[in-house]
């Protein structure tokens, strides 16, 4: 899949406000700090196309990205540690899940995961819901490059042993790095399948 072009559309507080036109939909989600605006340029090819903090919780909106004019990338926000008030941070939480229940054109989920780290049990909590919704969804391990190839390896297989095992269709799973740009074609060829 080539991209020829990539642009921010619009933010969204929830589904009363995302995009009327009809244009299938690749979401991005994942702990607060995870790489997800990282992954997003690395797969538009576009440096400043999302806006990488260091601050965990940065994103609190839902994200739509045009690509090629004729799909988007959506960028929603992370989940865990969000630097707001409780009652805000369940807003952002409620707004991701009506997002991934209820948008008709959402074609697949990217859940990323920080490849350094022993599965967390907020991400198990909501790869099983998300089990349950029985959306269809990839698993990005992301700042592979961050360690060495056989720590992501241990570090994958710990992570499909708890919480992947015995799902049919077993998800997608790519090692990526916004460093050494591993995992772009990939996860493009993937995305290219669901659309």
């Amino acid at each position: 899949m080539k991209i020829k072009s990539a642009e921010f559309e619009t933010s969204a507080t929830g589904l009363a406000n995302v995009p009327r036109l009809a244009q299938p939909e690749i979401a991005l989600i994942g702990r607060s700090n995870v790489g997800k605006s990282s992954l997003l340029n690395l797969l538009a090819e576009r440096r400043d196309l999302a806006r990488v903090s260091d601050l965990p919780g940065k994103t609190r909106l839902m994200n739509f990205y045009s690509i090629n004019r004729n799909w988007r990338l959506v960028d929603l926000p992370g989940y865990g540690y969000a630097k707001v008030s409780k009652s805000e941070r369940a807003d952002f939480n409620e707004a991701a899940a009506d997002y991934i229940e209820g948008r008709k054109n959402l074609r697949a989920v990217l859940v990323l995961i920080d490849s350094r780290l022993e599965p967390q049990p907020i991400d198990l909590a909501f790869v099983e819901w998300l089990v349950e919704t029985k959306v269809t969804f990839g698993v990005v391990f992301t700042k592979t490059d961050k360690q060495s190839v056989s720590q992501t390896q241990a570090s994958v297989a710990r992570f499909r042993a708890v919480a992947l095992d015995g799902l049919d269709p077993a998800p997608a799973i790519f090692l990526s790095s916004a460093k050494t740009k591993a995992g772009r074609t990939e996860i493009l060829r993937y995305i290219a399948s669901r659309l």
